[in-house]
C-alpha cells in the first residue's frame, strides 16, 4: 500500500485517517480541497484535474477528497481506495458537534473562520442540508464507481463505522520493530 485514495462524507475522519496513513506509510498527504480552493476562488476543473494528476503520477501518495469526477486520475491510479461510508445519523451528529466547536472558537481553521450559524445550520445550502442531500444522491453513484475501480484491480476498503476504522488501523499498523527499521532507513544520510 503506497498509493492511497481516501474519500467519504464530511465529519467521517478523512483528514485524521489520511494524516495517520501518511505517517505510517511515510508517503506525502494531499487534501484535494487544498488544491481546489484557492484565495482567488475554486480552480477550473481542467486545472484541478491537471494538478491532481501530477500528484498521483508519483510512486507514493495519500490523497483525500470527495471528488469522484477525478476517479480516472486519482482512484484508478491508487493501489488502495478507502471509502468511509458511515451512517447518516452519525455524520449529522459529527457535523453539528464540529460546527458548534468552530462557532465557539474552539477550533482554528480556514473553514472555522468562515463559518456562520446560517452556513452551518439554517441556510438553504447549509452544511447539514448539503450533507443530507449529498449522502442521498452521491452514495449510489459512489457504489458504482467504487465497483468500477475495484474491477481495475484496485483494493477497496469500505469502512462503515469508527469501530471498523480503528480495527483496520490496528491491522494495518506497522509493528514497533518494523517502524524502527523503517525510521532508520529514512534517517540515515547518503
Amino acid at each position: 500500500m503506497r498509493r492511497v485514495a481516501l474519500f467519504g462524507p464530511p465529519a467521517t475522519g478523512k483528514s485524521t485517517l489520511a494524516r495517520w496513513l501518511s505517517t505510517e506509510l511515510n508517503e506525502p498527504h494531499t487534501d484535494l480541497d487544498d488544491i481546489l480552493f484557492t484565495p482567488e476562488g475554486p480552480l477550473p476543473l481542467e486545472e484541478f484535474r491537471r494538478q491532481a494528476a501530477a500528484i498521483t503520477a508519483t510512486d507514493g501518495w495519500i490523497v483525500e477528497g470527495n471528488f469522484s469526477k477525478l476517479a480516472d486520475v486519482v482512484w484508478h491510479r491508487a493501489d488502495t481506495l478507502i471509502w468511509l461510508d458511515f451512517p447518516l445519523p452519525l455524520i449529522l451528529y459529527r457535523i453539528v458537534r464540529r460546527s458548534l466547536r468552530q462557532l465557539a472558537g474552539r477550533e482554528d481553521s480556514a473553514q472555522a473562520r468562515r463559518l456562520t450559524w446560517s452556513a452551518a445550520f439554517f441556510a438553504r445550502r447549509s452544511l447539514l442540508r448539503t450533507a443530507i442531500r449529498k449522502y442521498r444522491t452521491n452514495r449510489p453513484r459512489y457504489a458504482r464507481q467504487v465497483a468500477e475501480t475495484a474491477g481495475l484491480g484496485v483494493e477497496v476498503v469500505r469502512l462503515r463505522s469508527p469501530r471498523e476504522v480503528r480495527r483496520w488501523r490496528q491491522r494495518t499498523a506497522k509493528g514497533p520493530a518494523e517502524s524502527r527499521s523503517r525510521a532508520a532507513r529514512h534517517t540515515t544520510g547518503p
